[in-house]
């Protein structure tokens, strides 16, 4: 086991779930709910949440990406007159519970093998903590802290939810890695005084992610042997 890691801090999407196939199929479905037969609505949408509707994938600047539902609201927003931002946050989150998500890895292995090495884990994630809560239950994912961006400690990149694992599991700052795939992740794990661990399983590439990063892997799938677990 690595000699000074005890906790492992997980984003969700593009973290423990790929990414794209997560989500493209859901936003391309909420913007045919909101556009109606309206093509030019549909566009600017689609525009507006960095989503390439030919390809059906999210552009690297997608807002999507680590926005929280009231920023993607925010976006859509001046696209849908008649609808308020309460009223578009509240049907994204409905729309993100009960997803059919894409595991990166068989997260129920993979978080049981973390819990028998003696790793406290959490999830922090700009998506809703009820929606988290959901797609974690699906994957049979078991974790000490779940926290979204409406459960009281802010969204990330601020170092709230970070904190709030700190404050849950009694950690030091020293003993705990943040994991993500977003410069979002990576910031918030500087600011709360973890590692900073990027995984290449969202939109960013290494490129971009590195500079920020005390260490990049393609996926999680890498961290057992990184901190020498045993099988």
């Amino acid at each position: 086991m690595h000699e000074r890691i005890k906790g492992l801090l997980f984003d969700k999407d593009g973290t423990l779930f790929d990414f794209q196939s997560s989500w493209a199929p859901v936003f391309a479905r909420v913007v045919a709910e909101l556009a109606g037969d309206d093509a030019a609505r549909a566009g600017a949408l689609c525009a507006a949440g960095g989503f390439d509707a030919g390809r059906g994938r999210f552009t690297p600047a997608s807002p999507v990406i680590a926005g929280t539902s009231a920023d993607i609201a925010a976006c859509l927003l001046p696209h849908l007159p008649g609808w308020d931002a309460e009223r578009l946050e509240e049907l994204l989150n409905r729309r993100a519970t009960g997803v059919a998500m894409s595991p990166v890895t068989d997260l129920a292995a993979f978080t049981g093998r973390l819990r028998r090495a003696g790793l406290r884990t959490g999830v922090a994630t700009n998506d809703g903590e009820t929606a988290a809560r959901s797609h974690l239950g699906a994957a049979a994912a078991g974790f000490d802290y779940i926290a979204g961006y409406d459960s009281g400690y802010g969204a990330k990149p601020g170092p709230g939810m970070v904190e709030g694992f700190l404050a849950v599991t009694g950690l030091a700052p020293r003993e705990v890695a943040m994991v993500g795939d977003s410069l979002h992740d990576l910031v918030a794990a500087r600011a709360a005084g973890t590692l900073a661990i990027a995984v290449l399983t969202g939109v960013a590439g290494a490129a971009d992610l590195a500079p920020h990063a005390d260490l990049v892997f393609d996926s999680i799938a890498d961290l057992p042997a990184w901190l020498e677990i045993a099988p």
